[in-house]
């Protein structure tokens, strides 16, 4: 059985029936169609990148702003997957420069375009610069991008959301709902979809992908005790957002169906089976300084200090949510992925004054992040947000 599938407490990949049940017509559109990927290089936009591109299609151009990264995914496609006839290319570029606004002007025949860019991390939102960063890249850039689709004529236009848009709690979440807001404006005039996330177990930065880190530099293991979430593999993540790009409806967002009492596991538990899984026996710890102290010696008896404590940080939730019971729901039309319907709704005023206000905290070159804090409460008047002065970048 595959590692990570394992540890997450499953035996085979989720969406395996609706792709085998979908294979030829995934083959038949994607080789006929020129896909961009924006975002390319990250963990999701490799996973989705080699999907699209083993199903060889007449063109597929990747953009990311990290250079390393795509130079190591064209090494890993050549490697496992070969060359095919279709156009491939890659992009070192940030999507919000001249530099890529003088690409797309040049590279314009695209059938589908798929943003996997974010800033997922709800540690980014801890100071105010950052966090108005998060608004470019979570919400203004895909704006951008979905404008300049329109423009050019493009067929489908996909980007990312993820459960925390759901009930959001903290800033990262919001503004993955203020982006769906902006996705249905524009669905006016483009088709598009998109997907709500659960985490990718080991994805670049994540709590997982952390726990190798540890090892990896002989380090204790920290996580919370009473968080819990859901977890989707690498090729999963990519799967998910082929599907929803090929298969999607105008204003679909699709999800994934995980079970409550099955596939919502705790932090803490998956530290203690992928220590196991290792070879080592966690070892619990009552401080950080145990385990920093420990993990000089306990790793030569194959055990290995973890500290474990409860959540305290500003913007945790307990477990998150793929939809709202006010949200339409398609059940049927896959087996293992949900489907939330949507009509056309927007309120054009609130999307306005929000970008305008942002606009204006900007001009003055320099703000705080109450006011940013206090846009999120305009256009998300019951947004659950609290800000306890403690942040992720606090602990170990």
């Amino acid at each position: 059985m595959n590692e990570t599938l394992n540890l997450i407490g499953r035996s085979h990949e989720l969406f395996d029936v609706d792709v085998k049940a979908s294979e030829d017509e995934l083959k038949d559109k994607v080789s006929s169609s020129s896909f961009l990927v924006l975002g390319g290089a990250g963990s999701i936009g490799q996973a989705v990148t080699k999907e699209i591109y083993k199903r060889k299609p007449k063109k597929l151009y990747i953009v990311d702003i990290n250079e390393n990264n795509l130079t190591e995914l064209v090494r890993d496609i050549r490697s496992s997957l070969g060359y095919i006839k279709g156009n491939f290319k890659t992009f070192a570029l940030d999507i919000g420069s001249v530099e890529y606004d003088a690409f797309i002007n040049s590279e314009k025949n695209f059938d589908y375009v798929l943003n996997l860019s974010a800033l997922k991390h709800v540690r980014s939102e801890e100071d105010p610069f950052t966090l108005m960063r998060m608004i470019d890249v979570n919400i203004f850039n895909i704006d951008k991008t979905i404008k300049q689709s329109i423009e050019n004529n493009v067929k489908k236009y996909f980007c990312v959301s993820t459960d925390k848009a759901t009930n959001p709690v903290n800033m990262m979440g919001a503004s993955k709902s203020i982006m769906e807001m902006f996705l249905m404006r524009r669905s006016a005039n483009i088709n598009i979809s998109t997907a709500r996330f659960a985490n990718v177990a080991f994805s670049d930065g994540s709590l997982l992908y952390g726990f190798n880190k540890r090892i990896e530099k002989r380090q204790p293991i920290a996580a919370p005790n009473d968080i819990k979430r859901y977890f989707l593999t690498p090729q999963e993540s990519g799967e998910l957002c082929m599907m929803s790009s090929i298969f999607g409806e105008n204003r679909d967002i699709f999800f994934p169906k995980l079970a409550k009492e099955k596939n919502l596991l705790s932090f803490s538990n998956l530290a203690i089976k992928f220590l196991k899984l290792r070879g080592y026996e966690a070892y619990i710890c009552d401080s950080e300084d145990e385990a920093r102290e420990l993990v000089k010696t306990l790793p030569k008896q194959n055990k290995w200090p973890c500290f474990f404590s409860a959540s305290d940080t500003t913007g945790e939730k307990t477990i998150e949510e793929f939809y709202t019971t006010n949200e339409i729901l398609d059940m049927d039309k896959f087996a293992n992925l949900g489907i939330i319907k949507n009509n056309l709704y927007f309120d054009e005023a609130k999307l306005d004054n929000f970008e305008k206000s942002i606009k204006k905290i900007k001009s003055n070159i320099t703000w705080d992040k109450n006011s940013i804090v206090n846009e999120f409460f305009k256009i998300i008047p019951d947004f659950k947000y609290f800000d306890i002065n403690r942040y992720l970048d606090g602990k170990m």
